[in-house]
């Protein structure tokens, strides 16, 4: 199996839920991790506890959505490390409501969030990981791109789809050095649940999520792709409450 020690791993979206979690449990592994979102003063409690952990910790304030930002980020951590091991494409937004009722504006903050903050990251670290002739993409998608939410997640699954499309397309285009692995988390402990702001769903989502699983299960299946050698790549792997129906 490889090792997790050591690696220098970008997660976005790092500042609570999925990315939080995955940073504390890959600290106890030994990463160097890169924690990038848009609430720095989370973001610096979370390196606390990850250097407390036994990793070691930079925070990068970052707004995915804006492609400077994620050129930054990565320009800081080449600065700092020298080198990029993983990117951790975390950051997302889950804002359900049917269709009808046309909430544009988050149909576009999902789209900018979920898939454009997806490919900024891509473009920025895929030229380093040809030079280095060796890294791993990490993109978080969901069972709702897996079968479609609907209604009131049409568009999240949009998104969602699309993640699992670009990975594949990655994979196939880069494959042979560069690993590529999709994430498609069920119902996990996150700030997921709090995206929407039609009170019909938003309701509707407090009540789903009861069956949430830990966001660290999340965590632990990252760990076992990172954990592969390197000729094995895990392409995909969807997670779920035992009970979640879809």
């Amino acid at each position: 199996m490889g090792q997790i020690s050591g690696k220098i791993i970008i997660i976005t979206g790092a500042s609570s839920g999925l990315g939080a979690a995955t940073a504390r449990y890959l600290a106890t592994l030994g990463a160097t991790l890169v924690l990038a979102a848009r609430r720095k003063e989370h973001l610096d409690i979370l390196a606390k506890d990850c250097i407390a952990a036994g990793g070691k910790a930079l925070v990068v304030q970052t707004d995915v959505t804006q492609h400077a930002d994620v050129k930054n980020m990565v320009n800081q951590t080449l600065t700092q490390f020298g080198r990029i091991d993983v990117l951790i494409n975390n950051a997302g937004l889950m804002a359900i409501a049917p269709m009808h009722k046309a909430k544009v504006d988050e149909w576009v903050r999902m789209i900018d969030i979920n898939v454009k903050g997806l490919l900024y990251g891509i473009a920025e670290v895929l030229p380093v990981f040809e030079k280095q002739n060796e890294g791993h993409f990490i993109n978080i998608s969901s069972v709702a791109g897996v079968k479609v939410f609907s209604p009131g997640g049409t568009v999240y699954s949009g998104t969602k789809y699309a993640v699992r499309a670009i990975s594949e397309g990655l994979r196939h285009e880069v494959g042979g050095k560069i690993r590529t692995t999709t994430i498609c988390p069920g119902v996990v402990e996150s700030e997921l649940k709090f995206g929407s702001s039609d009170p019909e769903s938003a309701s509707f989502l407090q009540e789903f999520y009861k069956q949430a699983i830990p966001a660290d299960s999340v965590a632990r299946a990252i760990a076992y792709a990172l954990e592969q050698p390197p000729n094995v790549d895990i392409n995909e792997i969807v997670l779920r409450p035992t009970q979640q129906d879809f």
